[in-house]
């Protein structure tokens, strides 16, 4: 009789114990690795400029994403009771596909990686642990190419050429930060499949001659034949620059204008259950909330929706009428508000941080939750507390993902 067949890679037993005495050492120094590794590849393969997005290398937080996710991804090799990383590999093999990331560009990132680790920790780097941490890299590249190719092959796309081009139909002023663009195919093809709740890339030529992409959430395809992004405009917080891409597309994105546009990807997507649904969002996180709720409408009327929504004002609040018309199809639906400061005349919405402690919550409840990472912690906890199981709980980041407990516990 065969032996079963492990779903995780293994670590050679050398590597291993090499691994288990060092990764302490190695996730204590993980960001300045990668703090190093970004300068280096970026000096050696300007070209990749293109493809990062530099408002997250500003901040730091795609570095300590990667950090966070290598050191994860070693100790699930090593420690039998880690969490399980393929959350955390399905989402990050969504994002490179939506990047057009290819096999040949790890090559390039493996080299530059392990050199940083090199550099960083000196002499400490043995010729064994070189071999070992070289070892988790290629094991965490080879699980990444193998997802990312069944990705690519699902949706029909050539990882060489991943882009379309995408023609402004309609530009909808939502708020005063907040623009909805209504895209269709420029090649005259057909949408592509997509499920509520996924994003795409869009790349953007900037008037400075850079080339940035940013993900934003597919927040309508109601008509079938154009899909709709929500963009909210990025303002710098404490000494940080506002954001490119949105403050771009806000200010200069008009009718008529042609942008090059991924295949939608993510994994923030409703099953076919009859389980009651709710939908936590803040700021520009409603636009996830939107696709669901028109495809519940569509497929789904008889199925429990429950929205809870926190933002600034209600000037901020983005989409609310449009998710209210779409939602009277539903049923069995109710939606709350929480605004930083409420209108005098405004009775319906409480003022203050979302508090779901009053909320009559339905057994069975599945939760997708999304916005700024303090609010959605804030809702996992909140809804902990009452009971709710953790893994019913999903969530969608907009920029690099440290909120997972894989990766949680990687980067503290």
């Amino acid at each position: 009789m065969s032996a079963p067949v492990s779903a995780q890679p293994l670590l050679s037993p050398a590597s291993a114990e090499v691994v288990k005495a060092t990764a302490g050492v190695v996730a204590a120094n993980a960001e300045a690795i990668t703090g190093v590794f970004y300068p280096n590849m970026f000096a050696a393969h300007p070209e990749l400029l293109r493809v990062f997005n530099q408002g997250n290398q500003a901040s730091g937080e795609q570095s300590k994403a990667l950090a966070a996710s290598v050191v994860a991804f070693a100790v699930s090799l090593i420690d039998p009771d880690a969490p399980s990383f393929d959350h955390v590999k399905t989402r990050i093999a969504y994002k490179h596909v939506s990047l057009g990331i290819t096999p040949e560009q790890y090559l390039i990132v493996g080299k530059h990686l392990i050199e940083a680790v090199a550099e960083v920790l000196g002499d400490a780097v043995t010729p064994e642990i070189a071999a070992a941490w070289t070892e988790v890299y290629w094991l965490f590249a080879v699980i990444l190419i193998a997802e990312e190719a069944k990705l690519y092959q699902q949706a029909g796309v050539d990882p060489h050429r991943p882009l379309r081009p995408y023609r402004i139909a309609r530009r909808i002023e939502e708020t005063d930060d907040v623009v909805s663009l209504v895209l269709e195919p420029a090649d005259g093809g057909p949408l592509p499949q997509m499920q509520p709740g996924q994003y795409v890339s869009v790349f953007v030529d900037l008037p400075d001659g850079s080339r940035q992409p940013r993900q934003y959430t597919v927040s309508s395809t109601a008509f079938g034949t154009r899909l709709q992004i929500t963009v909210s405009r990025v303002k710098g917080v404490g000494g940080a620059p506002d954001g490119q891409v949105s403050n771009y597309l806000n200010d200069h994105a008009k009718v008529g204008d042609v942008l090059e546009i991924s295949s939608p990807a993510g994994d923030f997507v409703i099953g076919d259950e009859q389980a009651p649904l709710l939908l936590a969002s803040a700021g520009a996180g409603i636009t996830t909330v939107l696709p669901i709720v028109e495809h519940l409408a569509r497929t789904q009327p008889e199925r429990q929706v429950i929205i809870a929504h926190a933002d600034r004002t209600a000037d901020d609040h983005a989409l609310r009428e449009t998710v209210l018309h779409v939602a009277r199809h539903i049923d069995n639906f109710s939606a709350f508000t929480w605004y930083e400061k409420v209108d005098p005349d405004d009775e319906a919405s409480a003022e203050g941080y979302m508090d779901l402690s009053g909320l009559d919550l339905p057994p069975d409840l599945q939760v997708f939750t999304c916005g700024p990472l303090p609010f959605m912690r804030h809702v996992r906890s909140s809804l902990l507390d009452r009971g709710v199981p953790a893994e019913n709980i999903r969530y969608e980041v907009f920029g690099p993902d440290l909120w997972g407990p894989t990766l949680e516990r990687a980067a503290n």
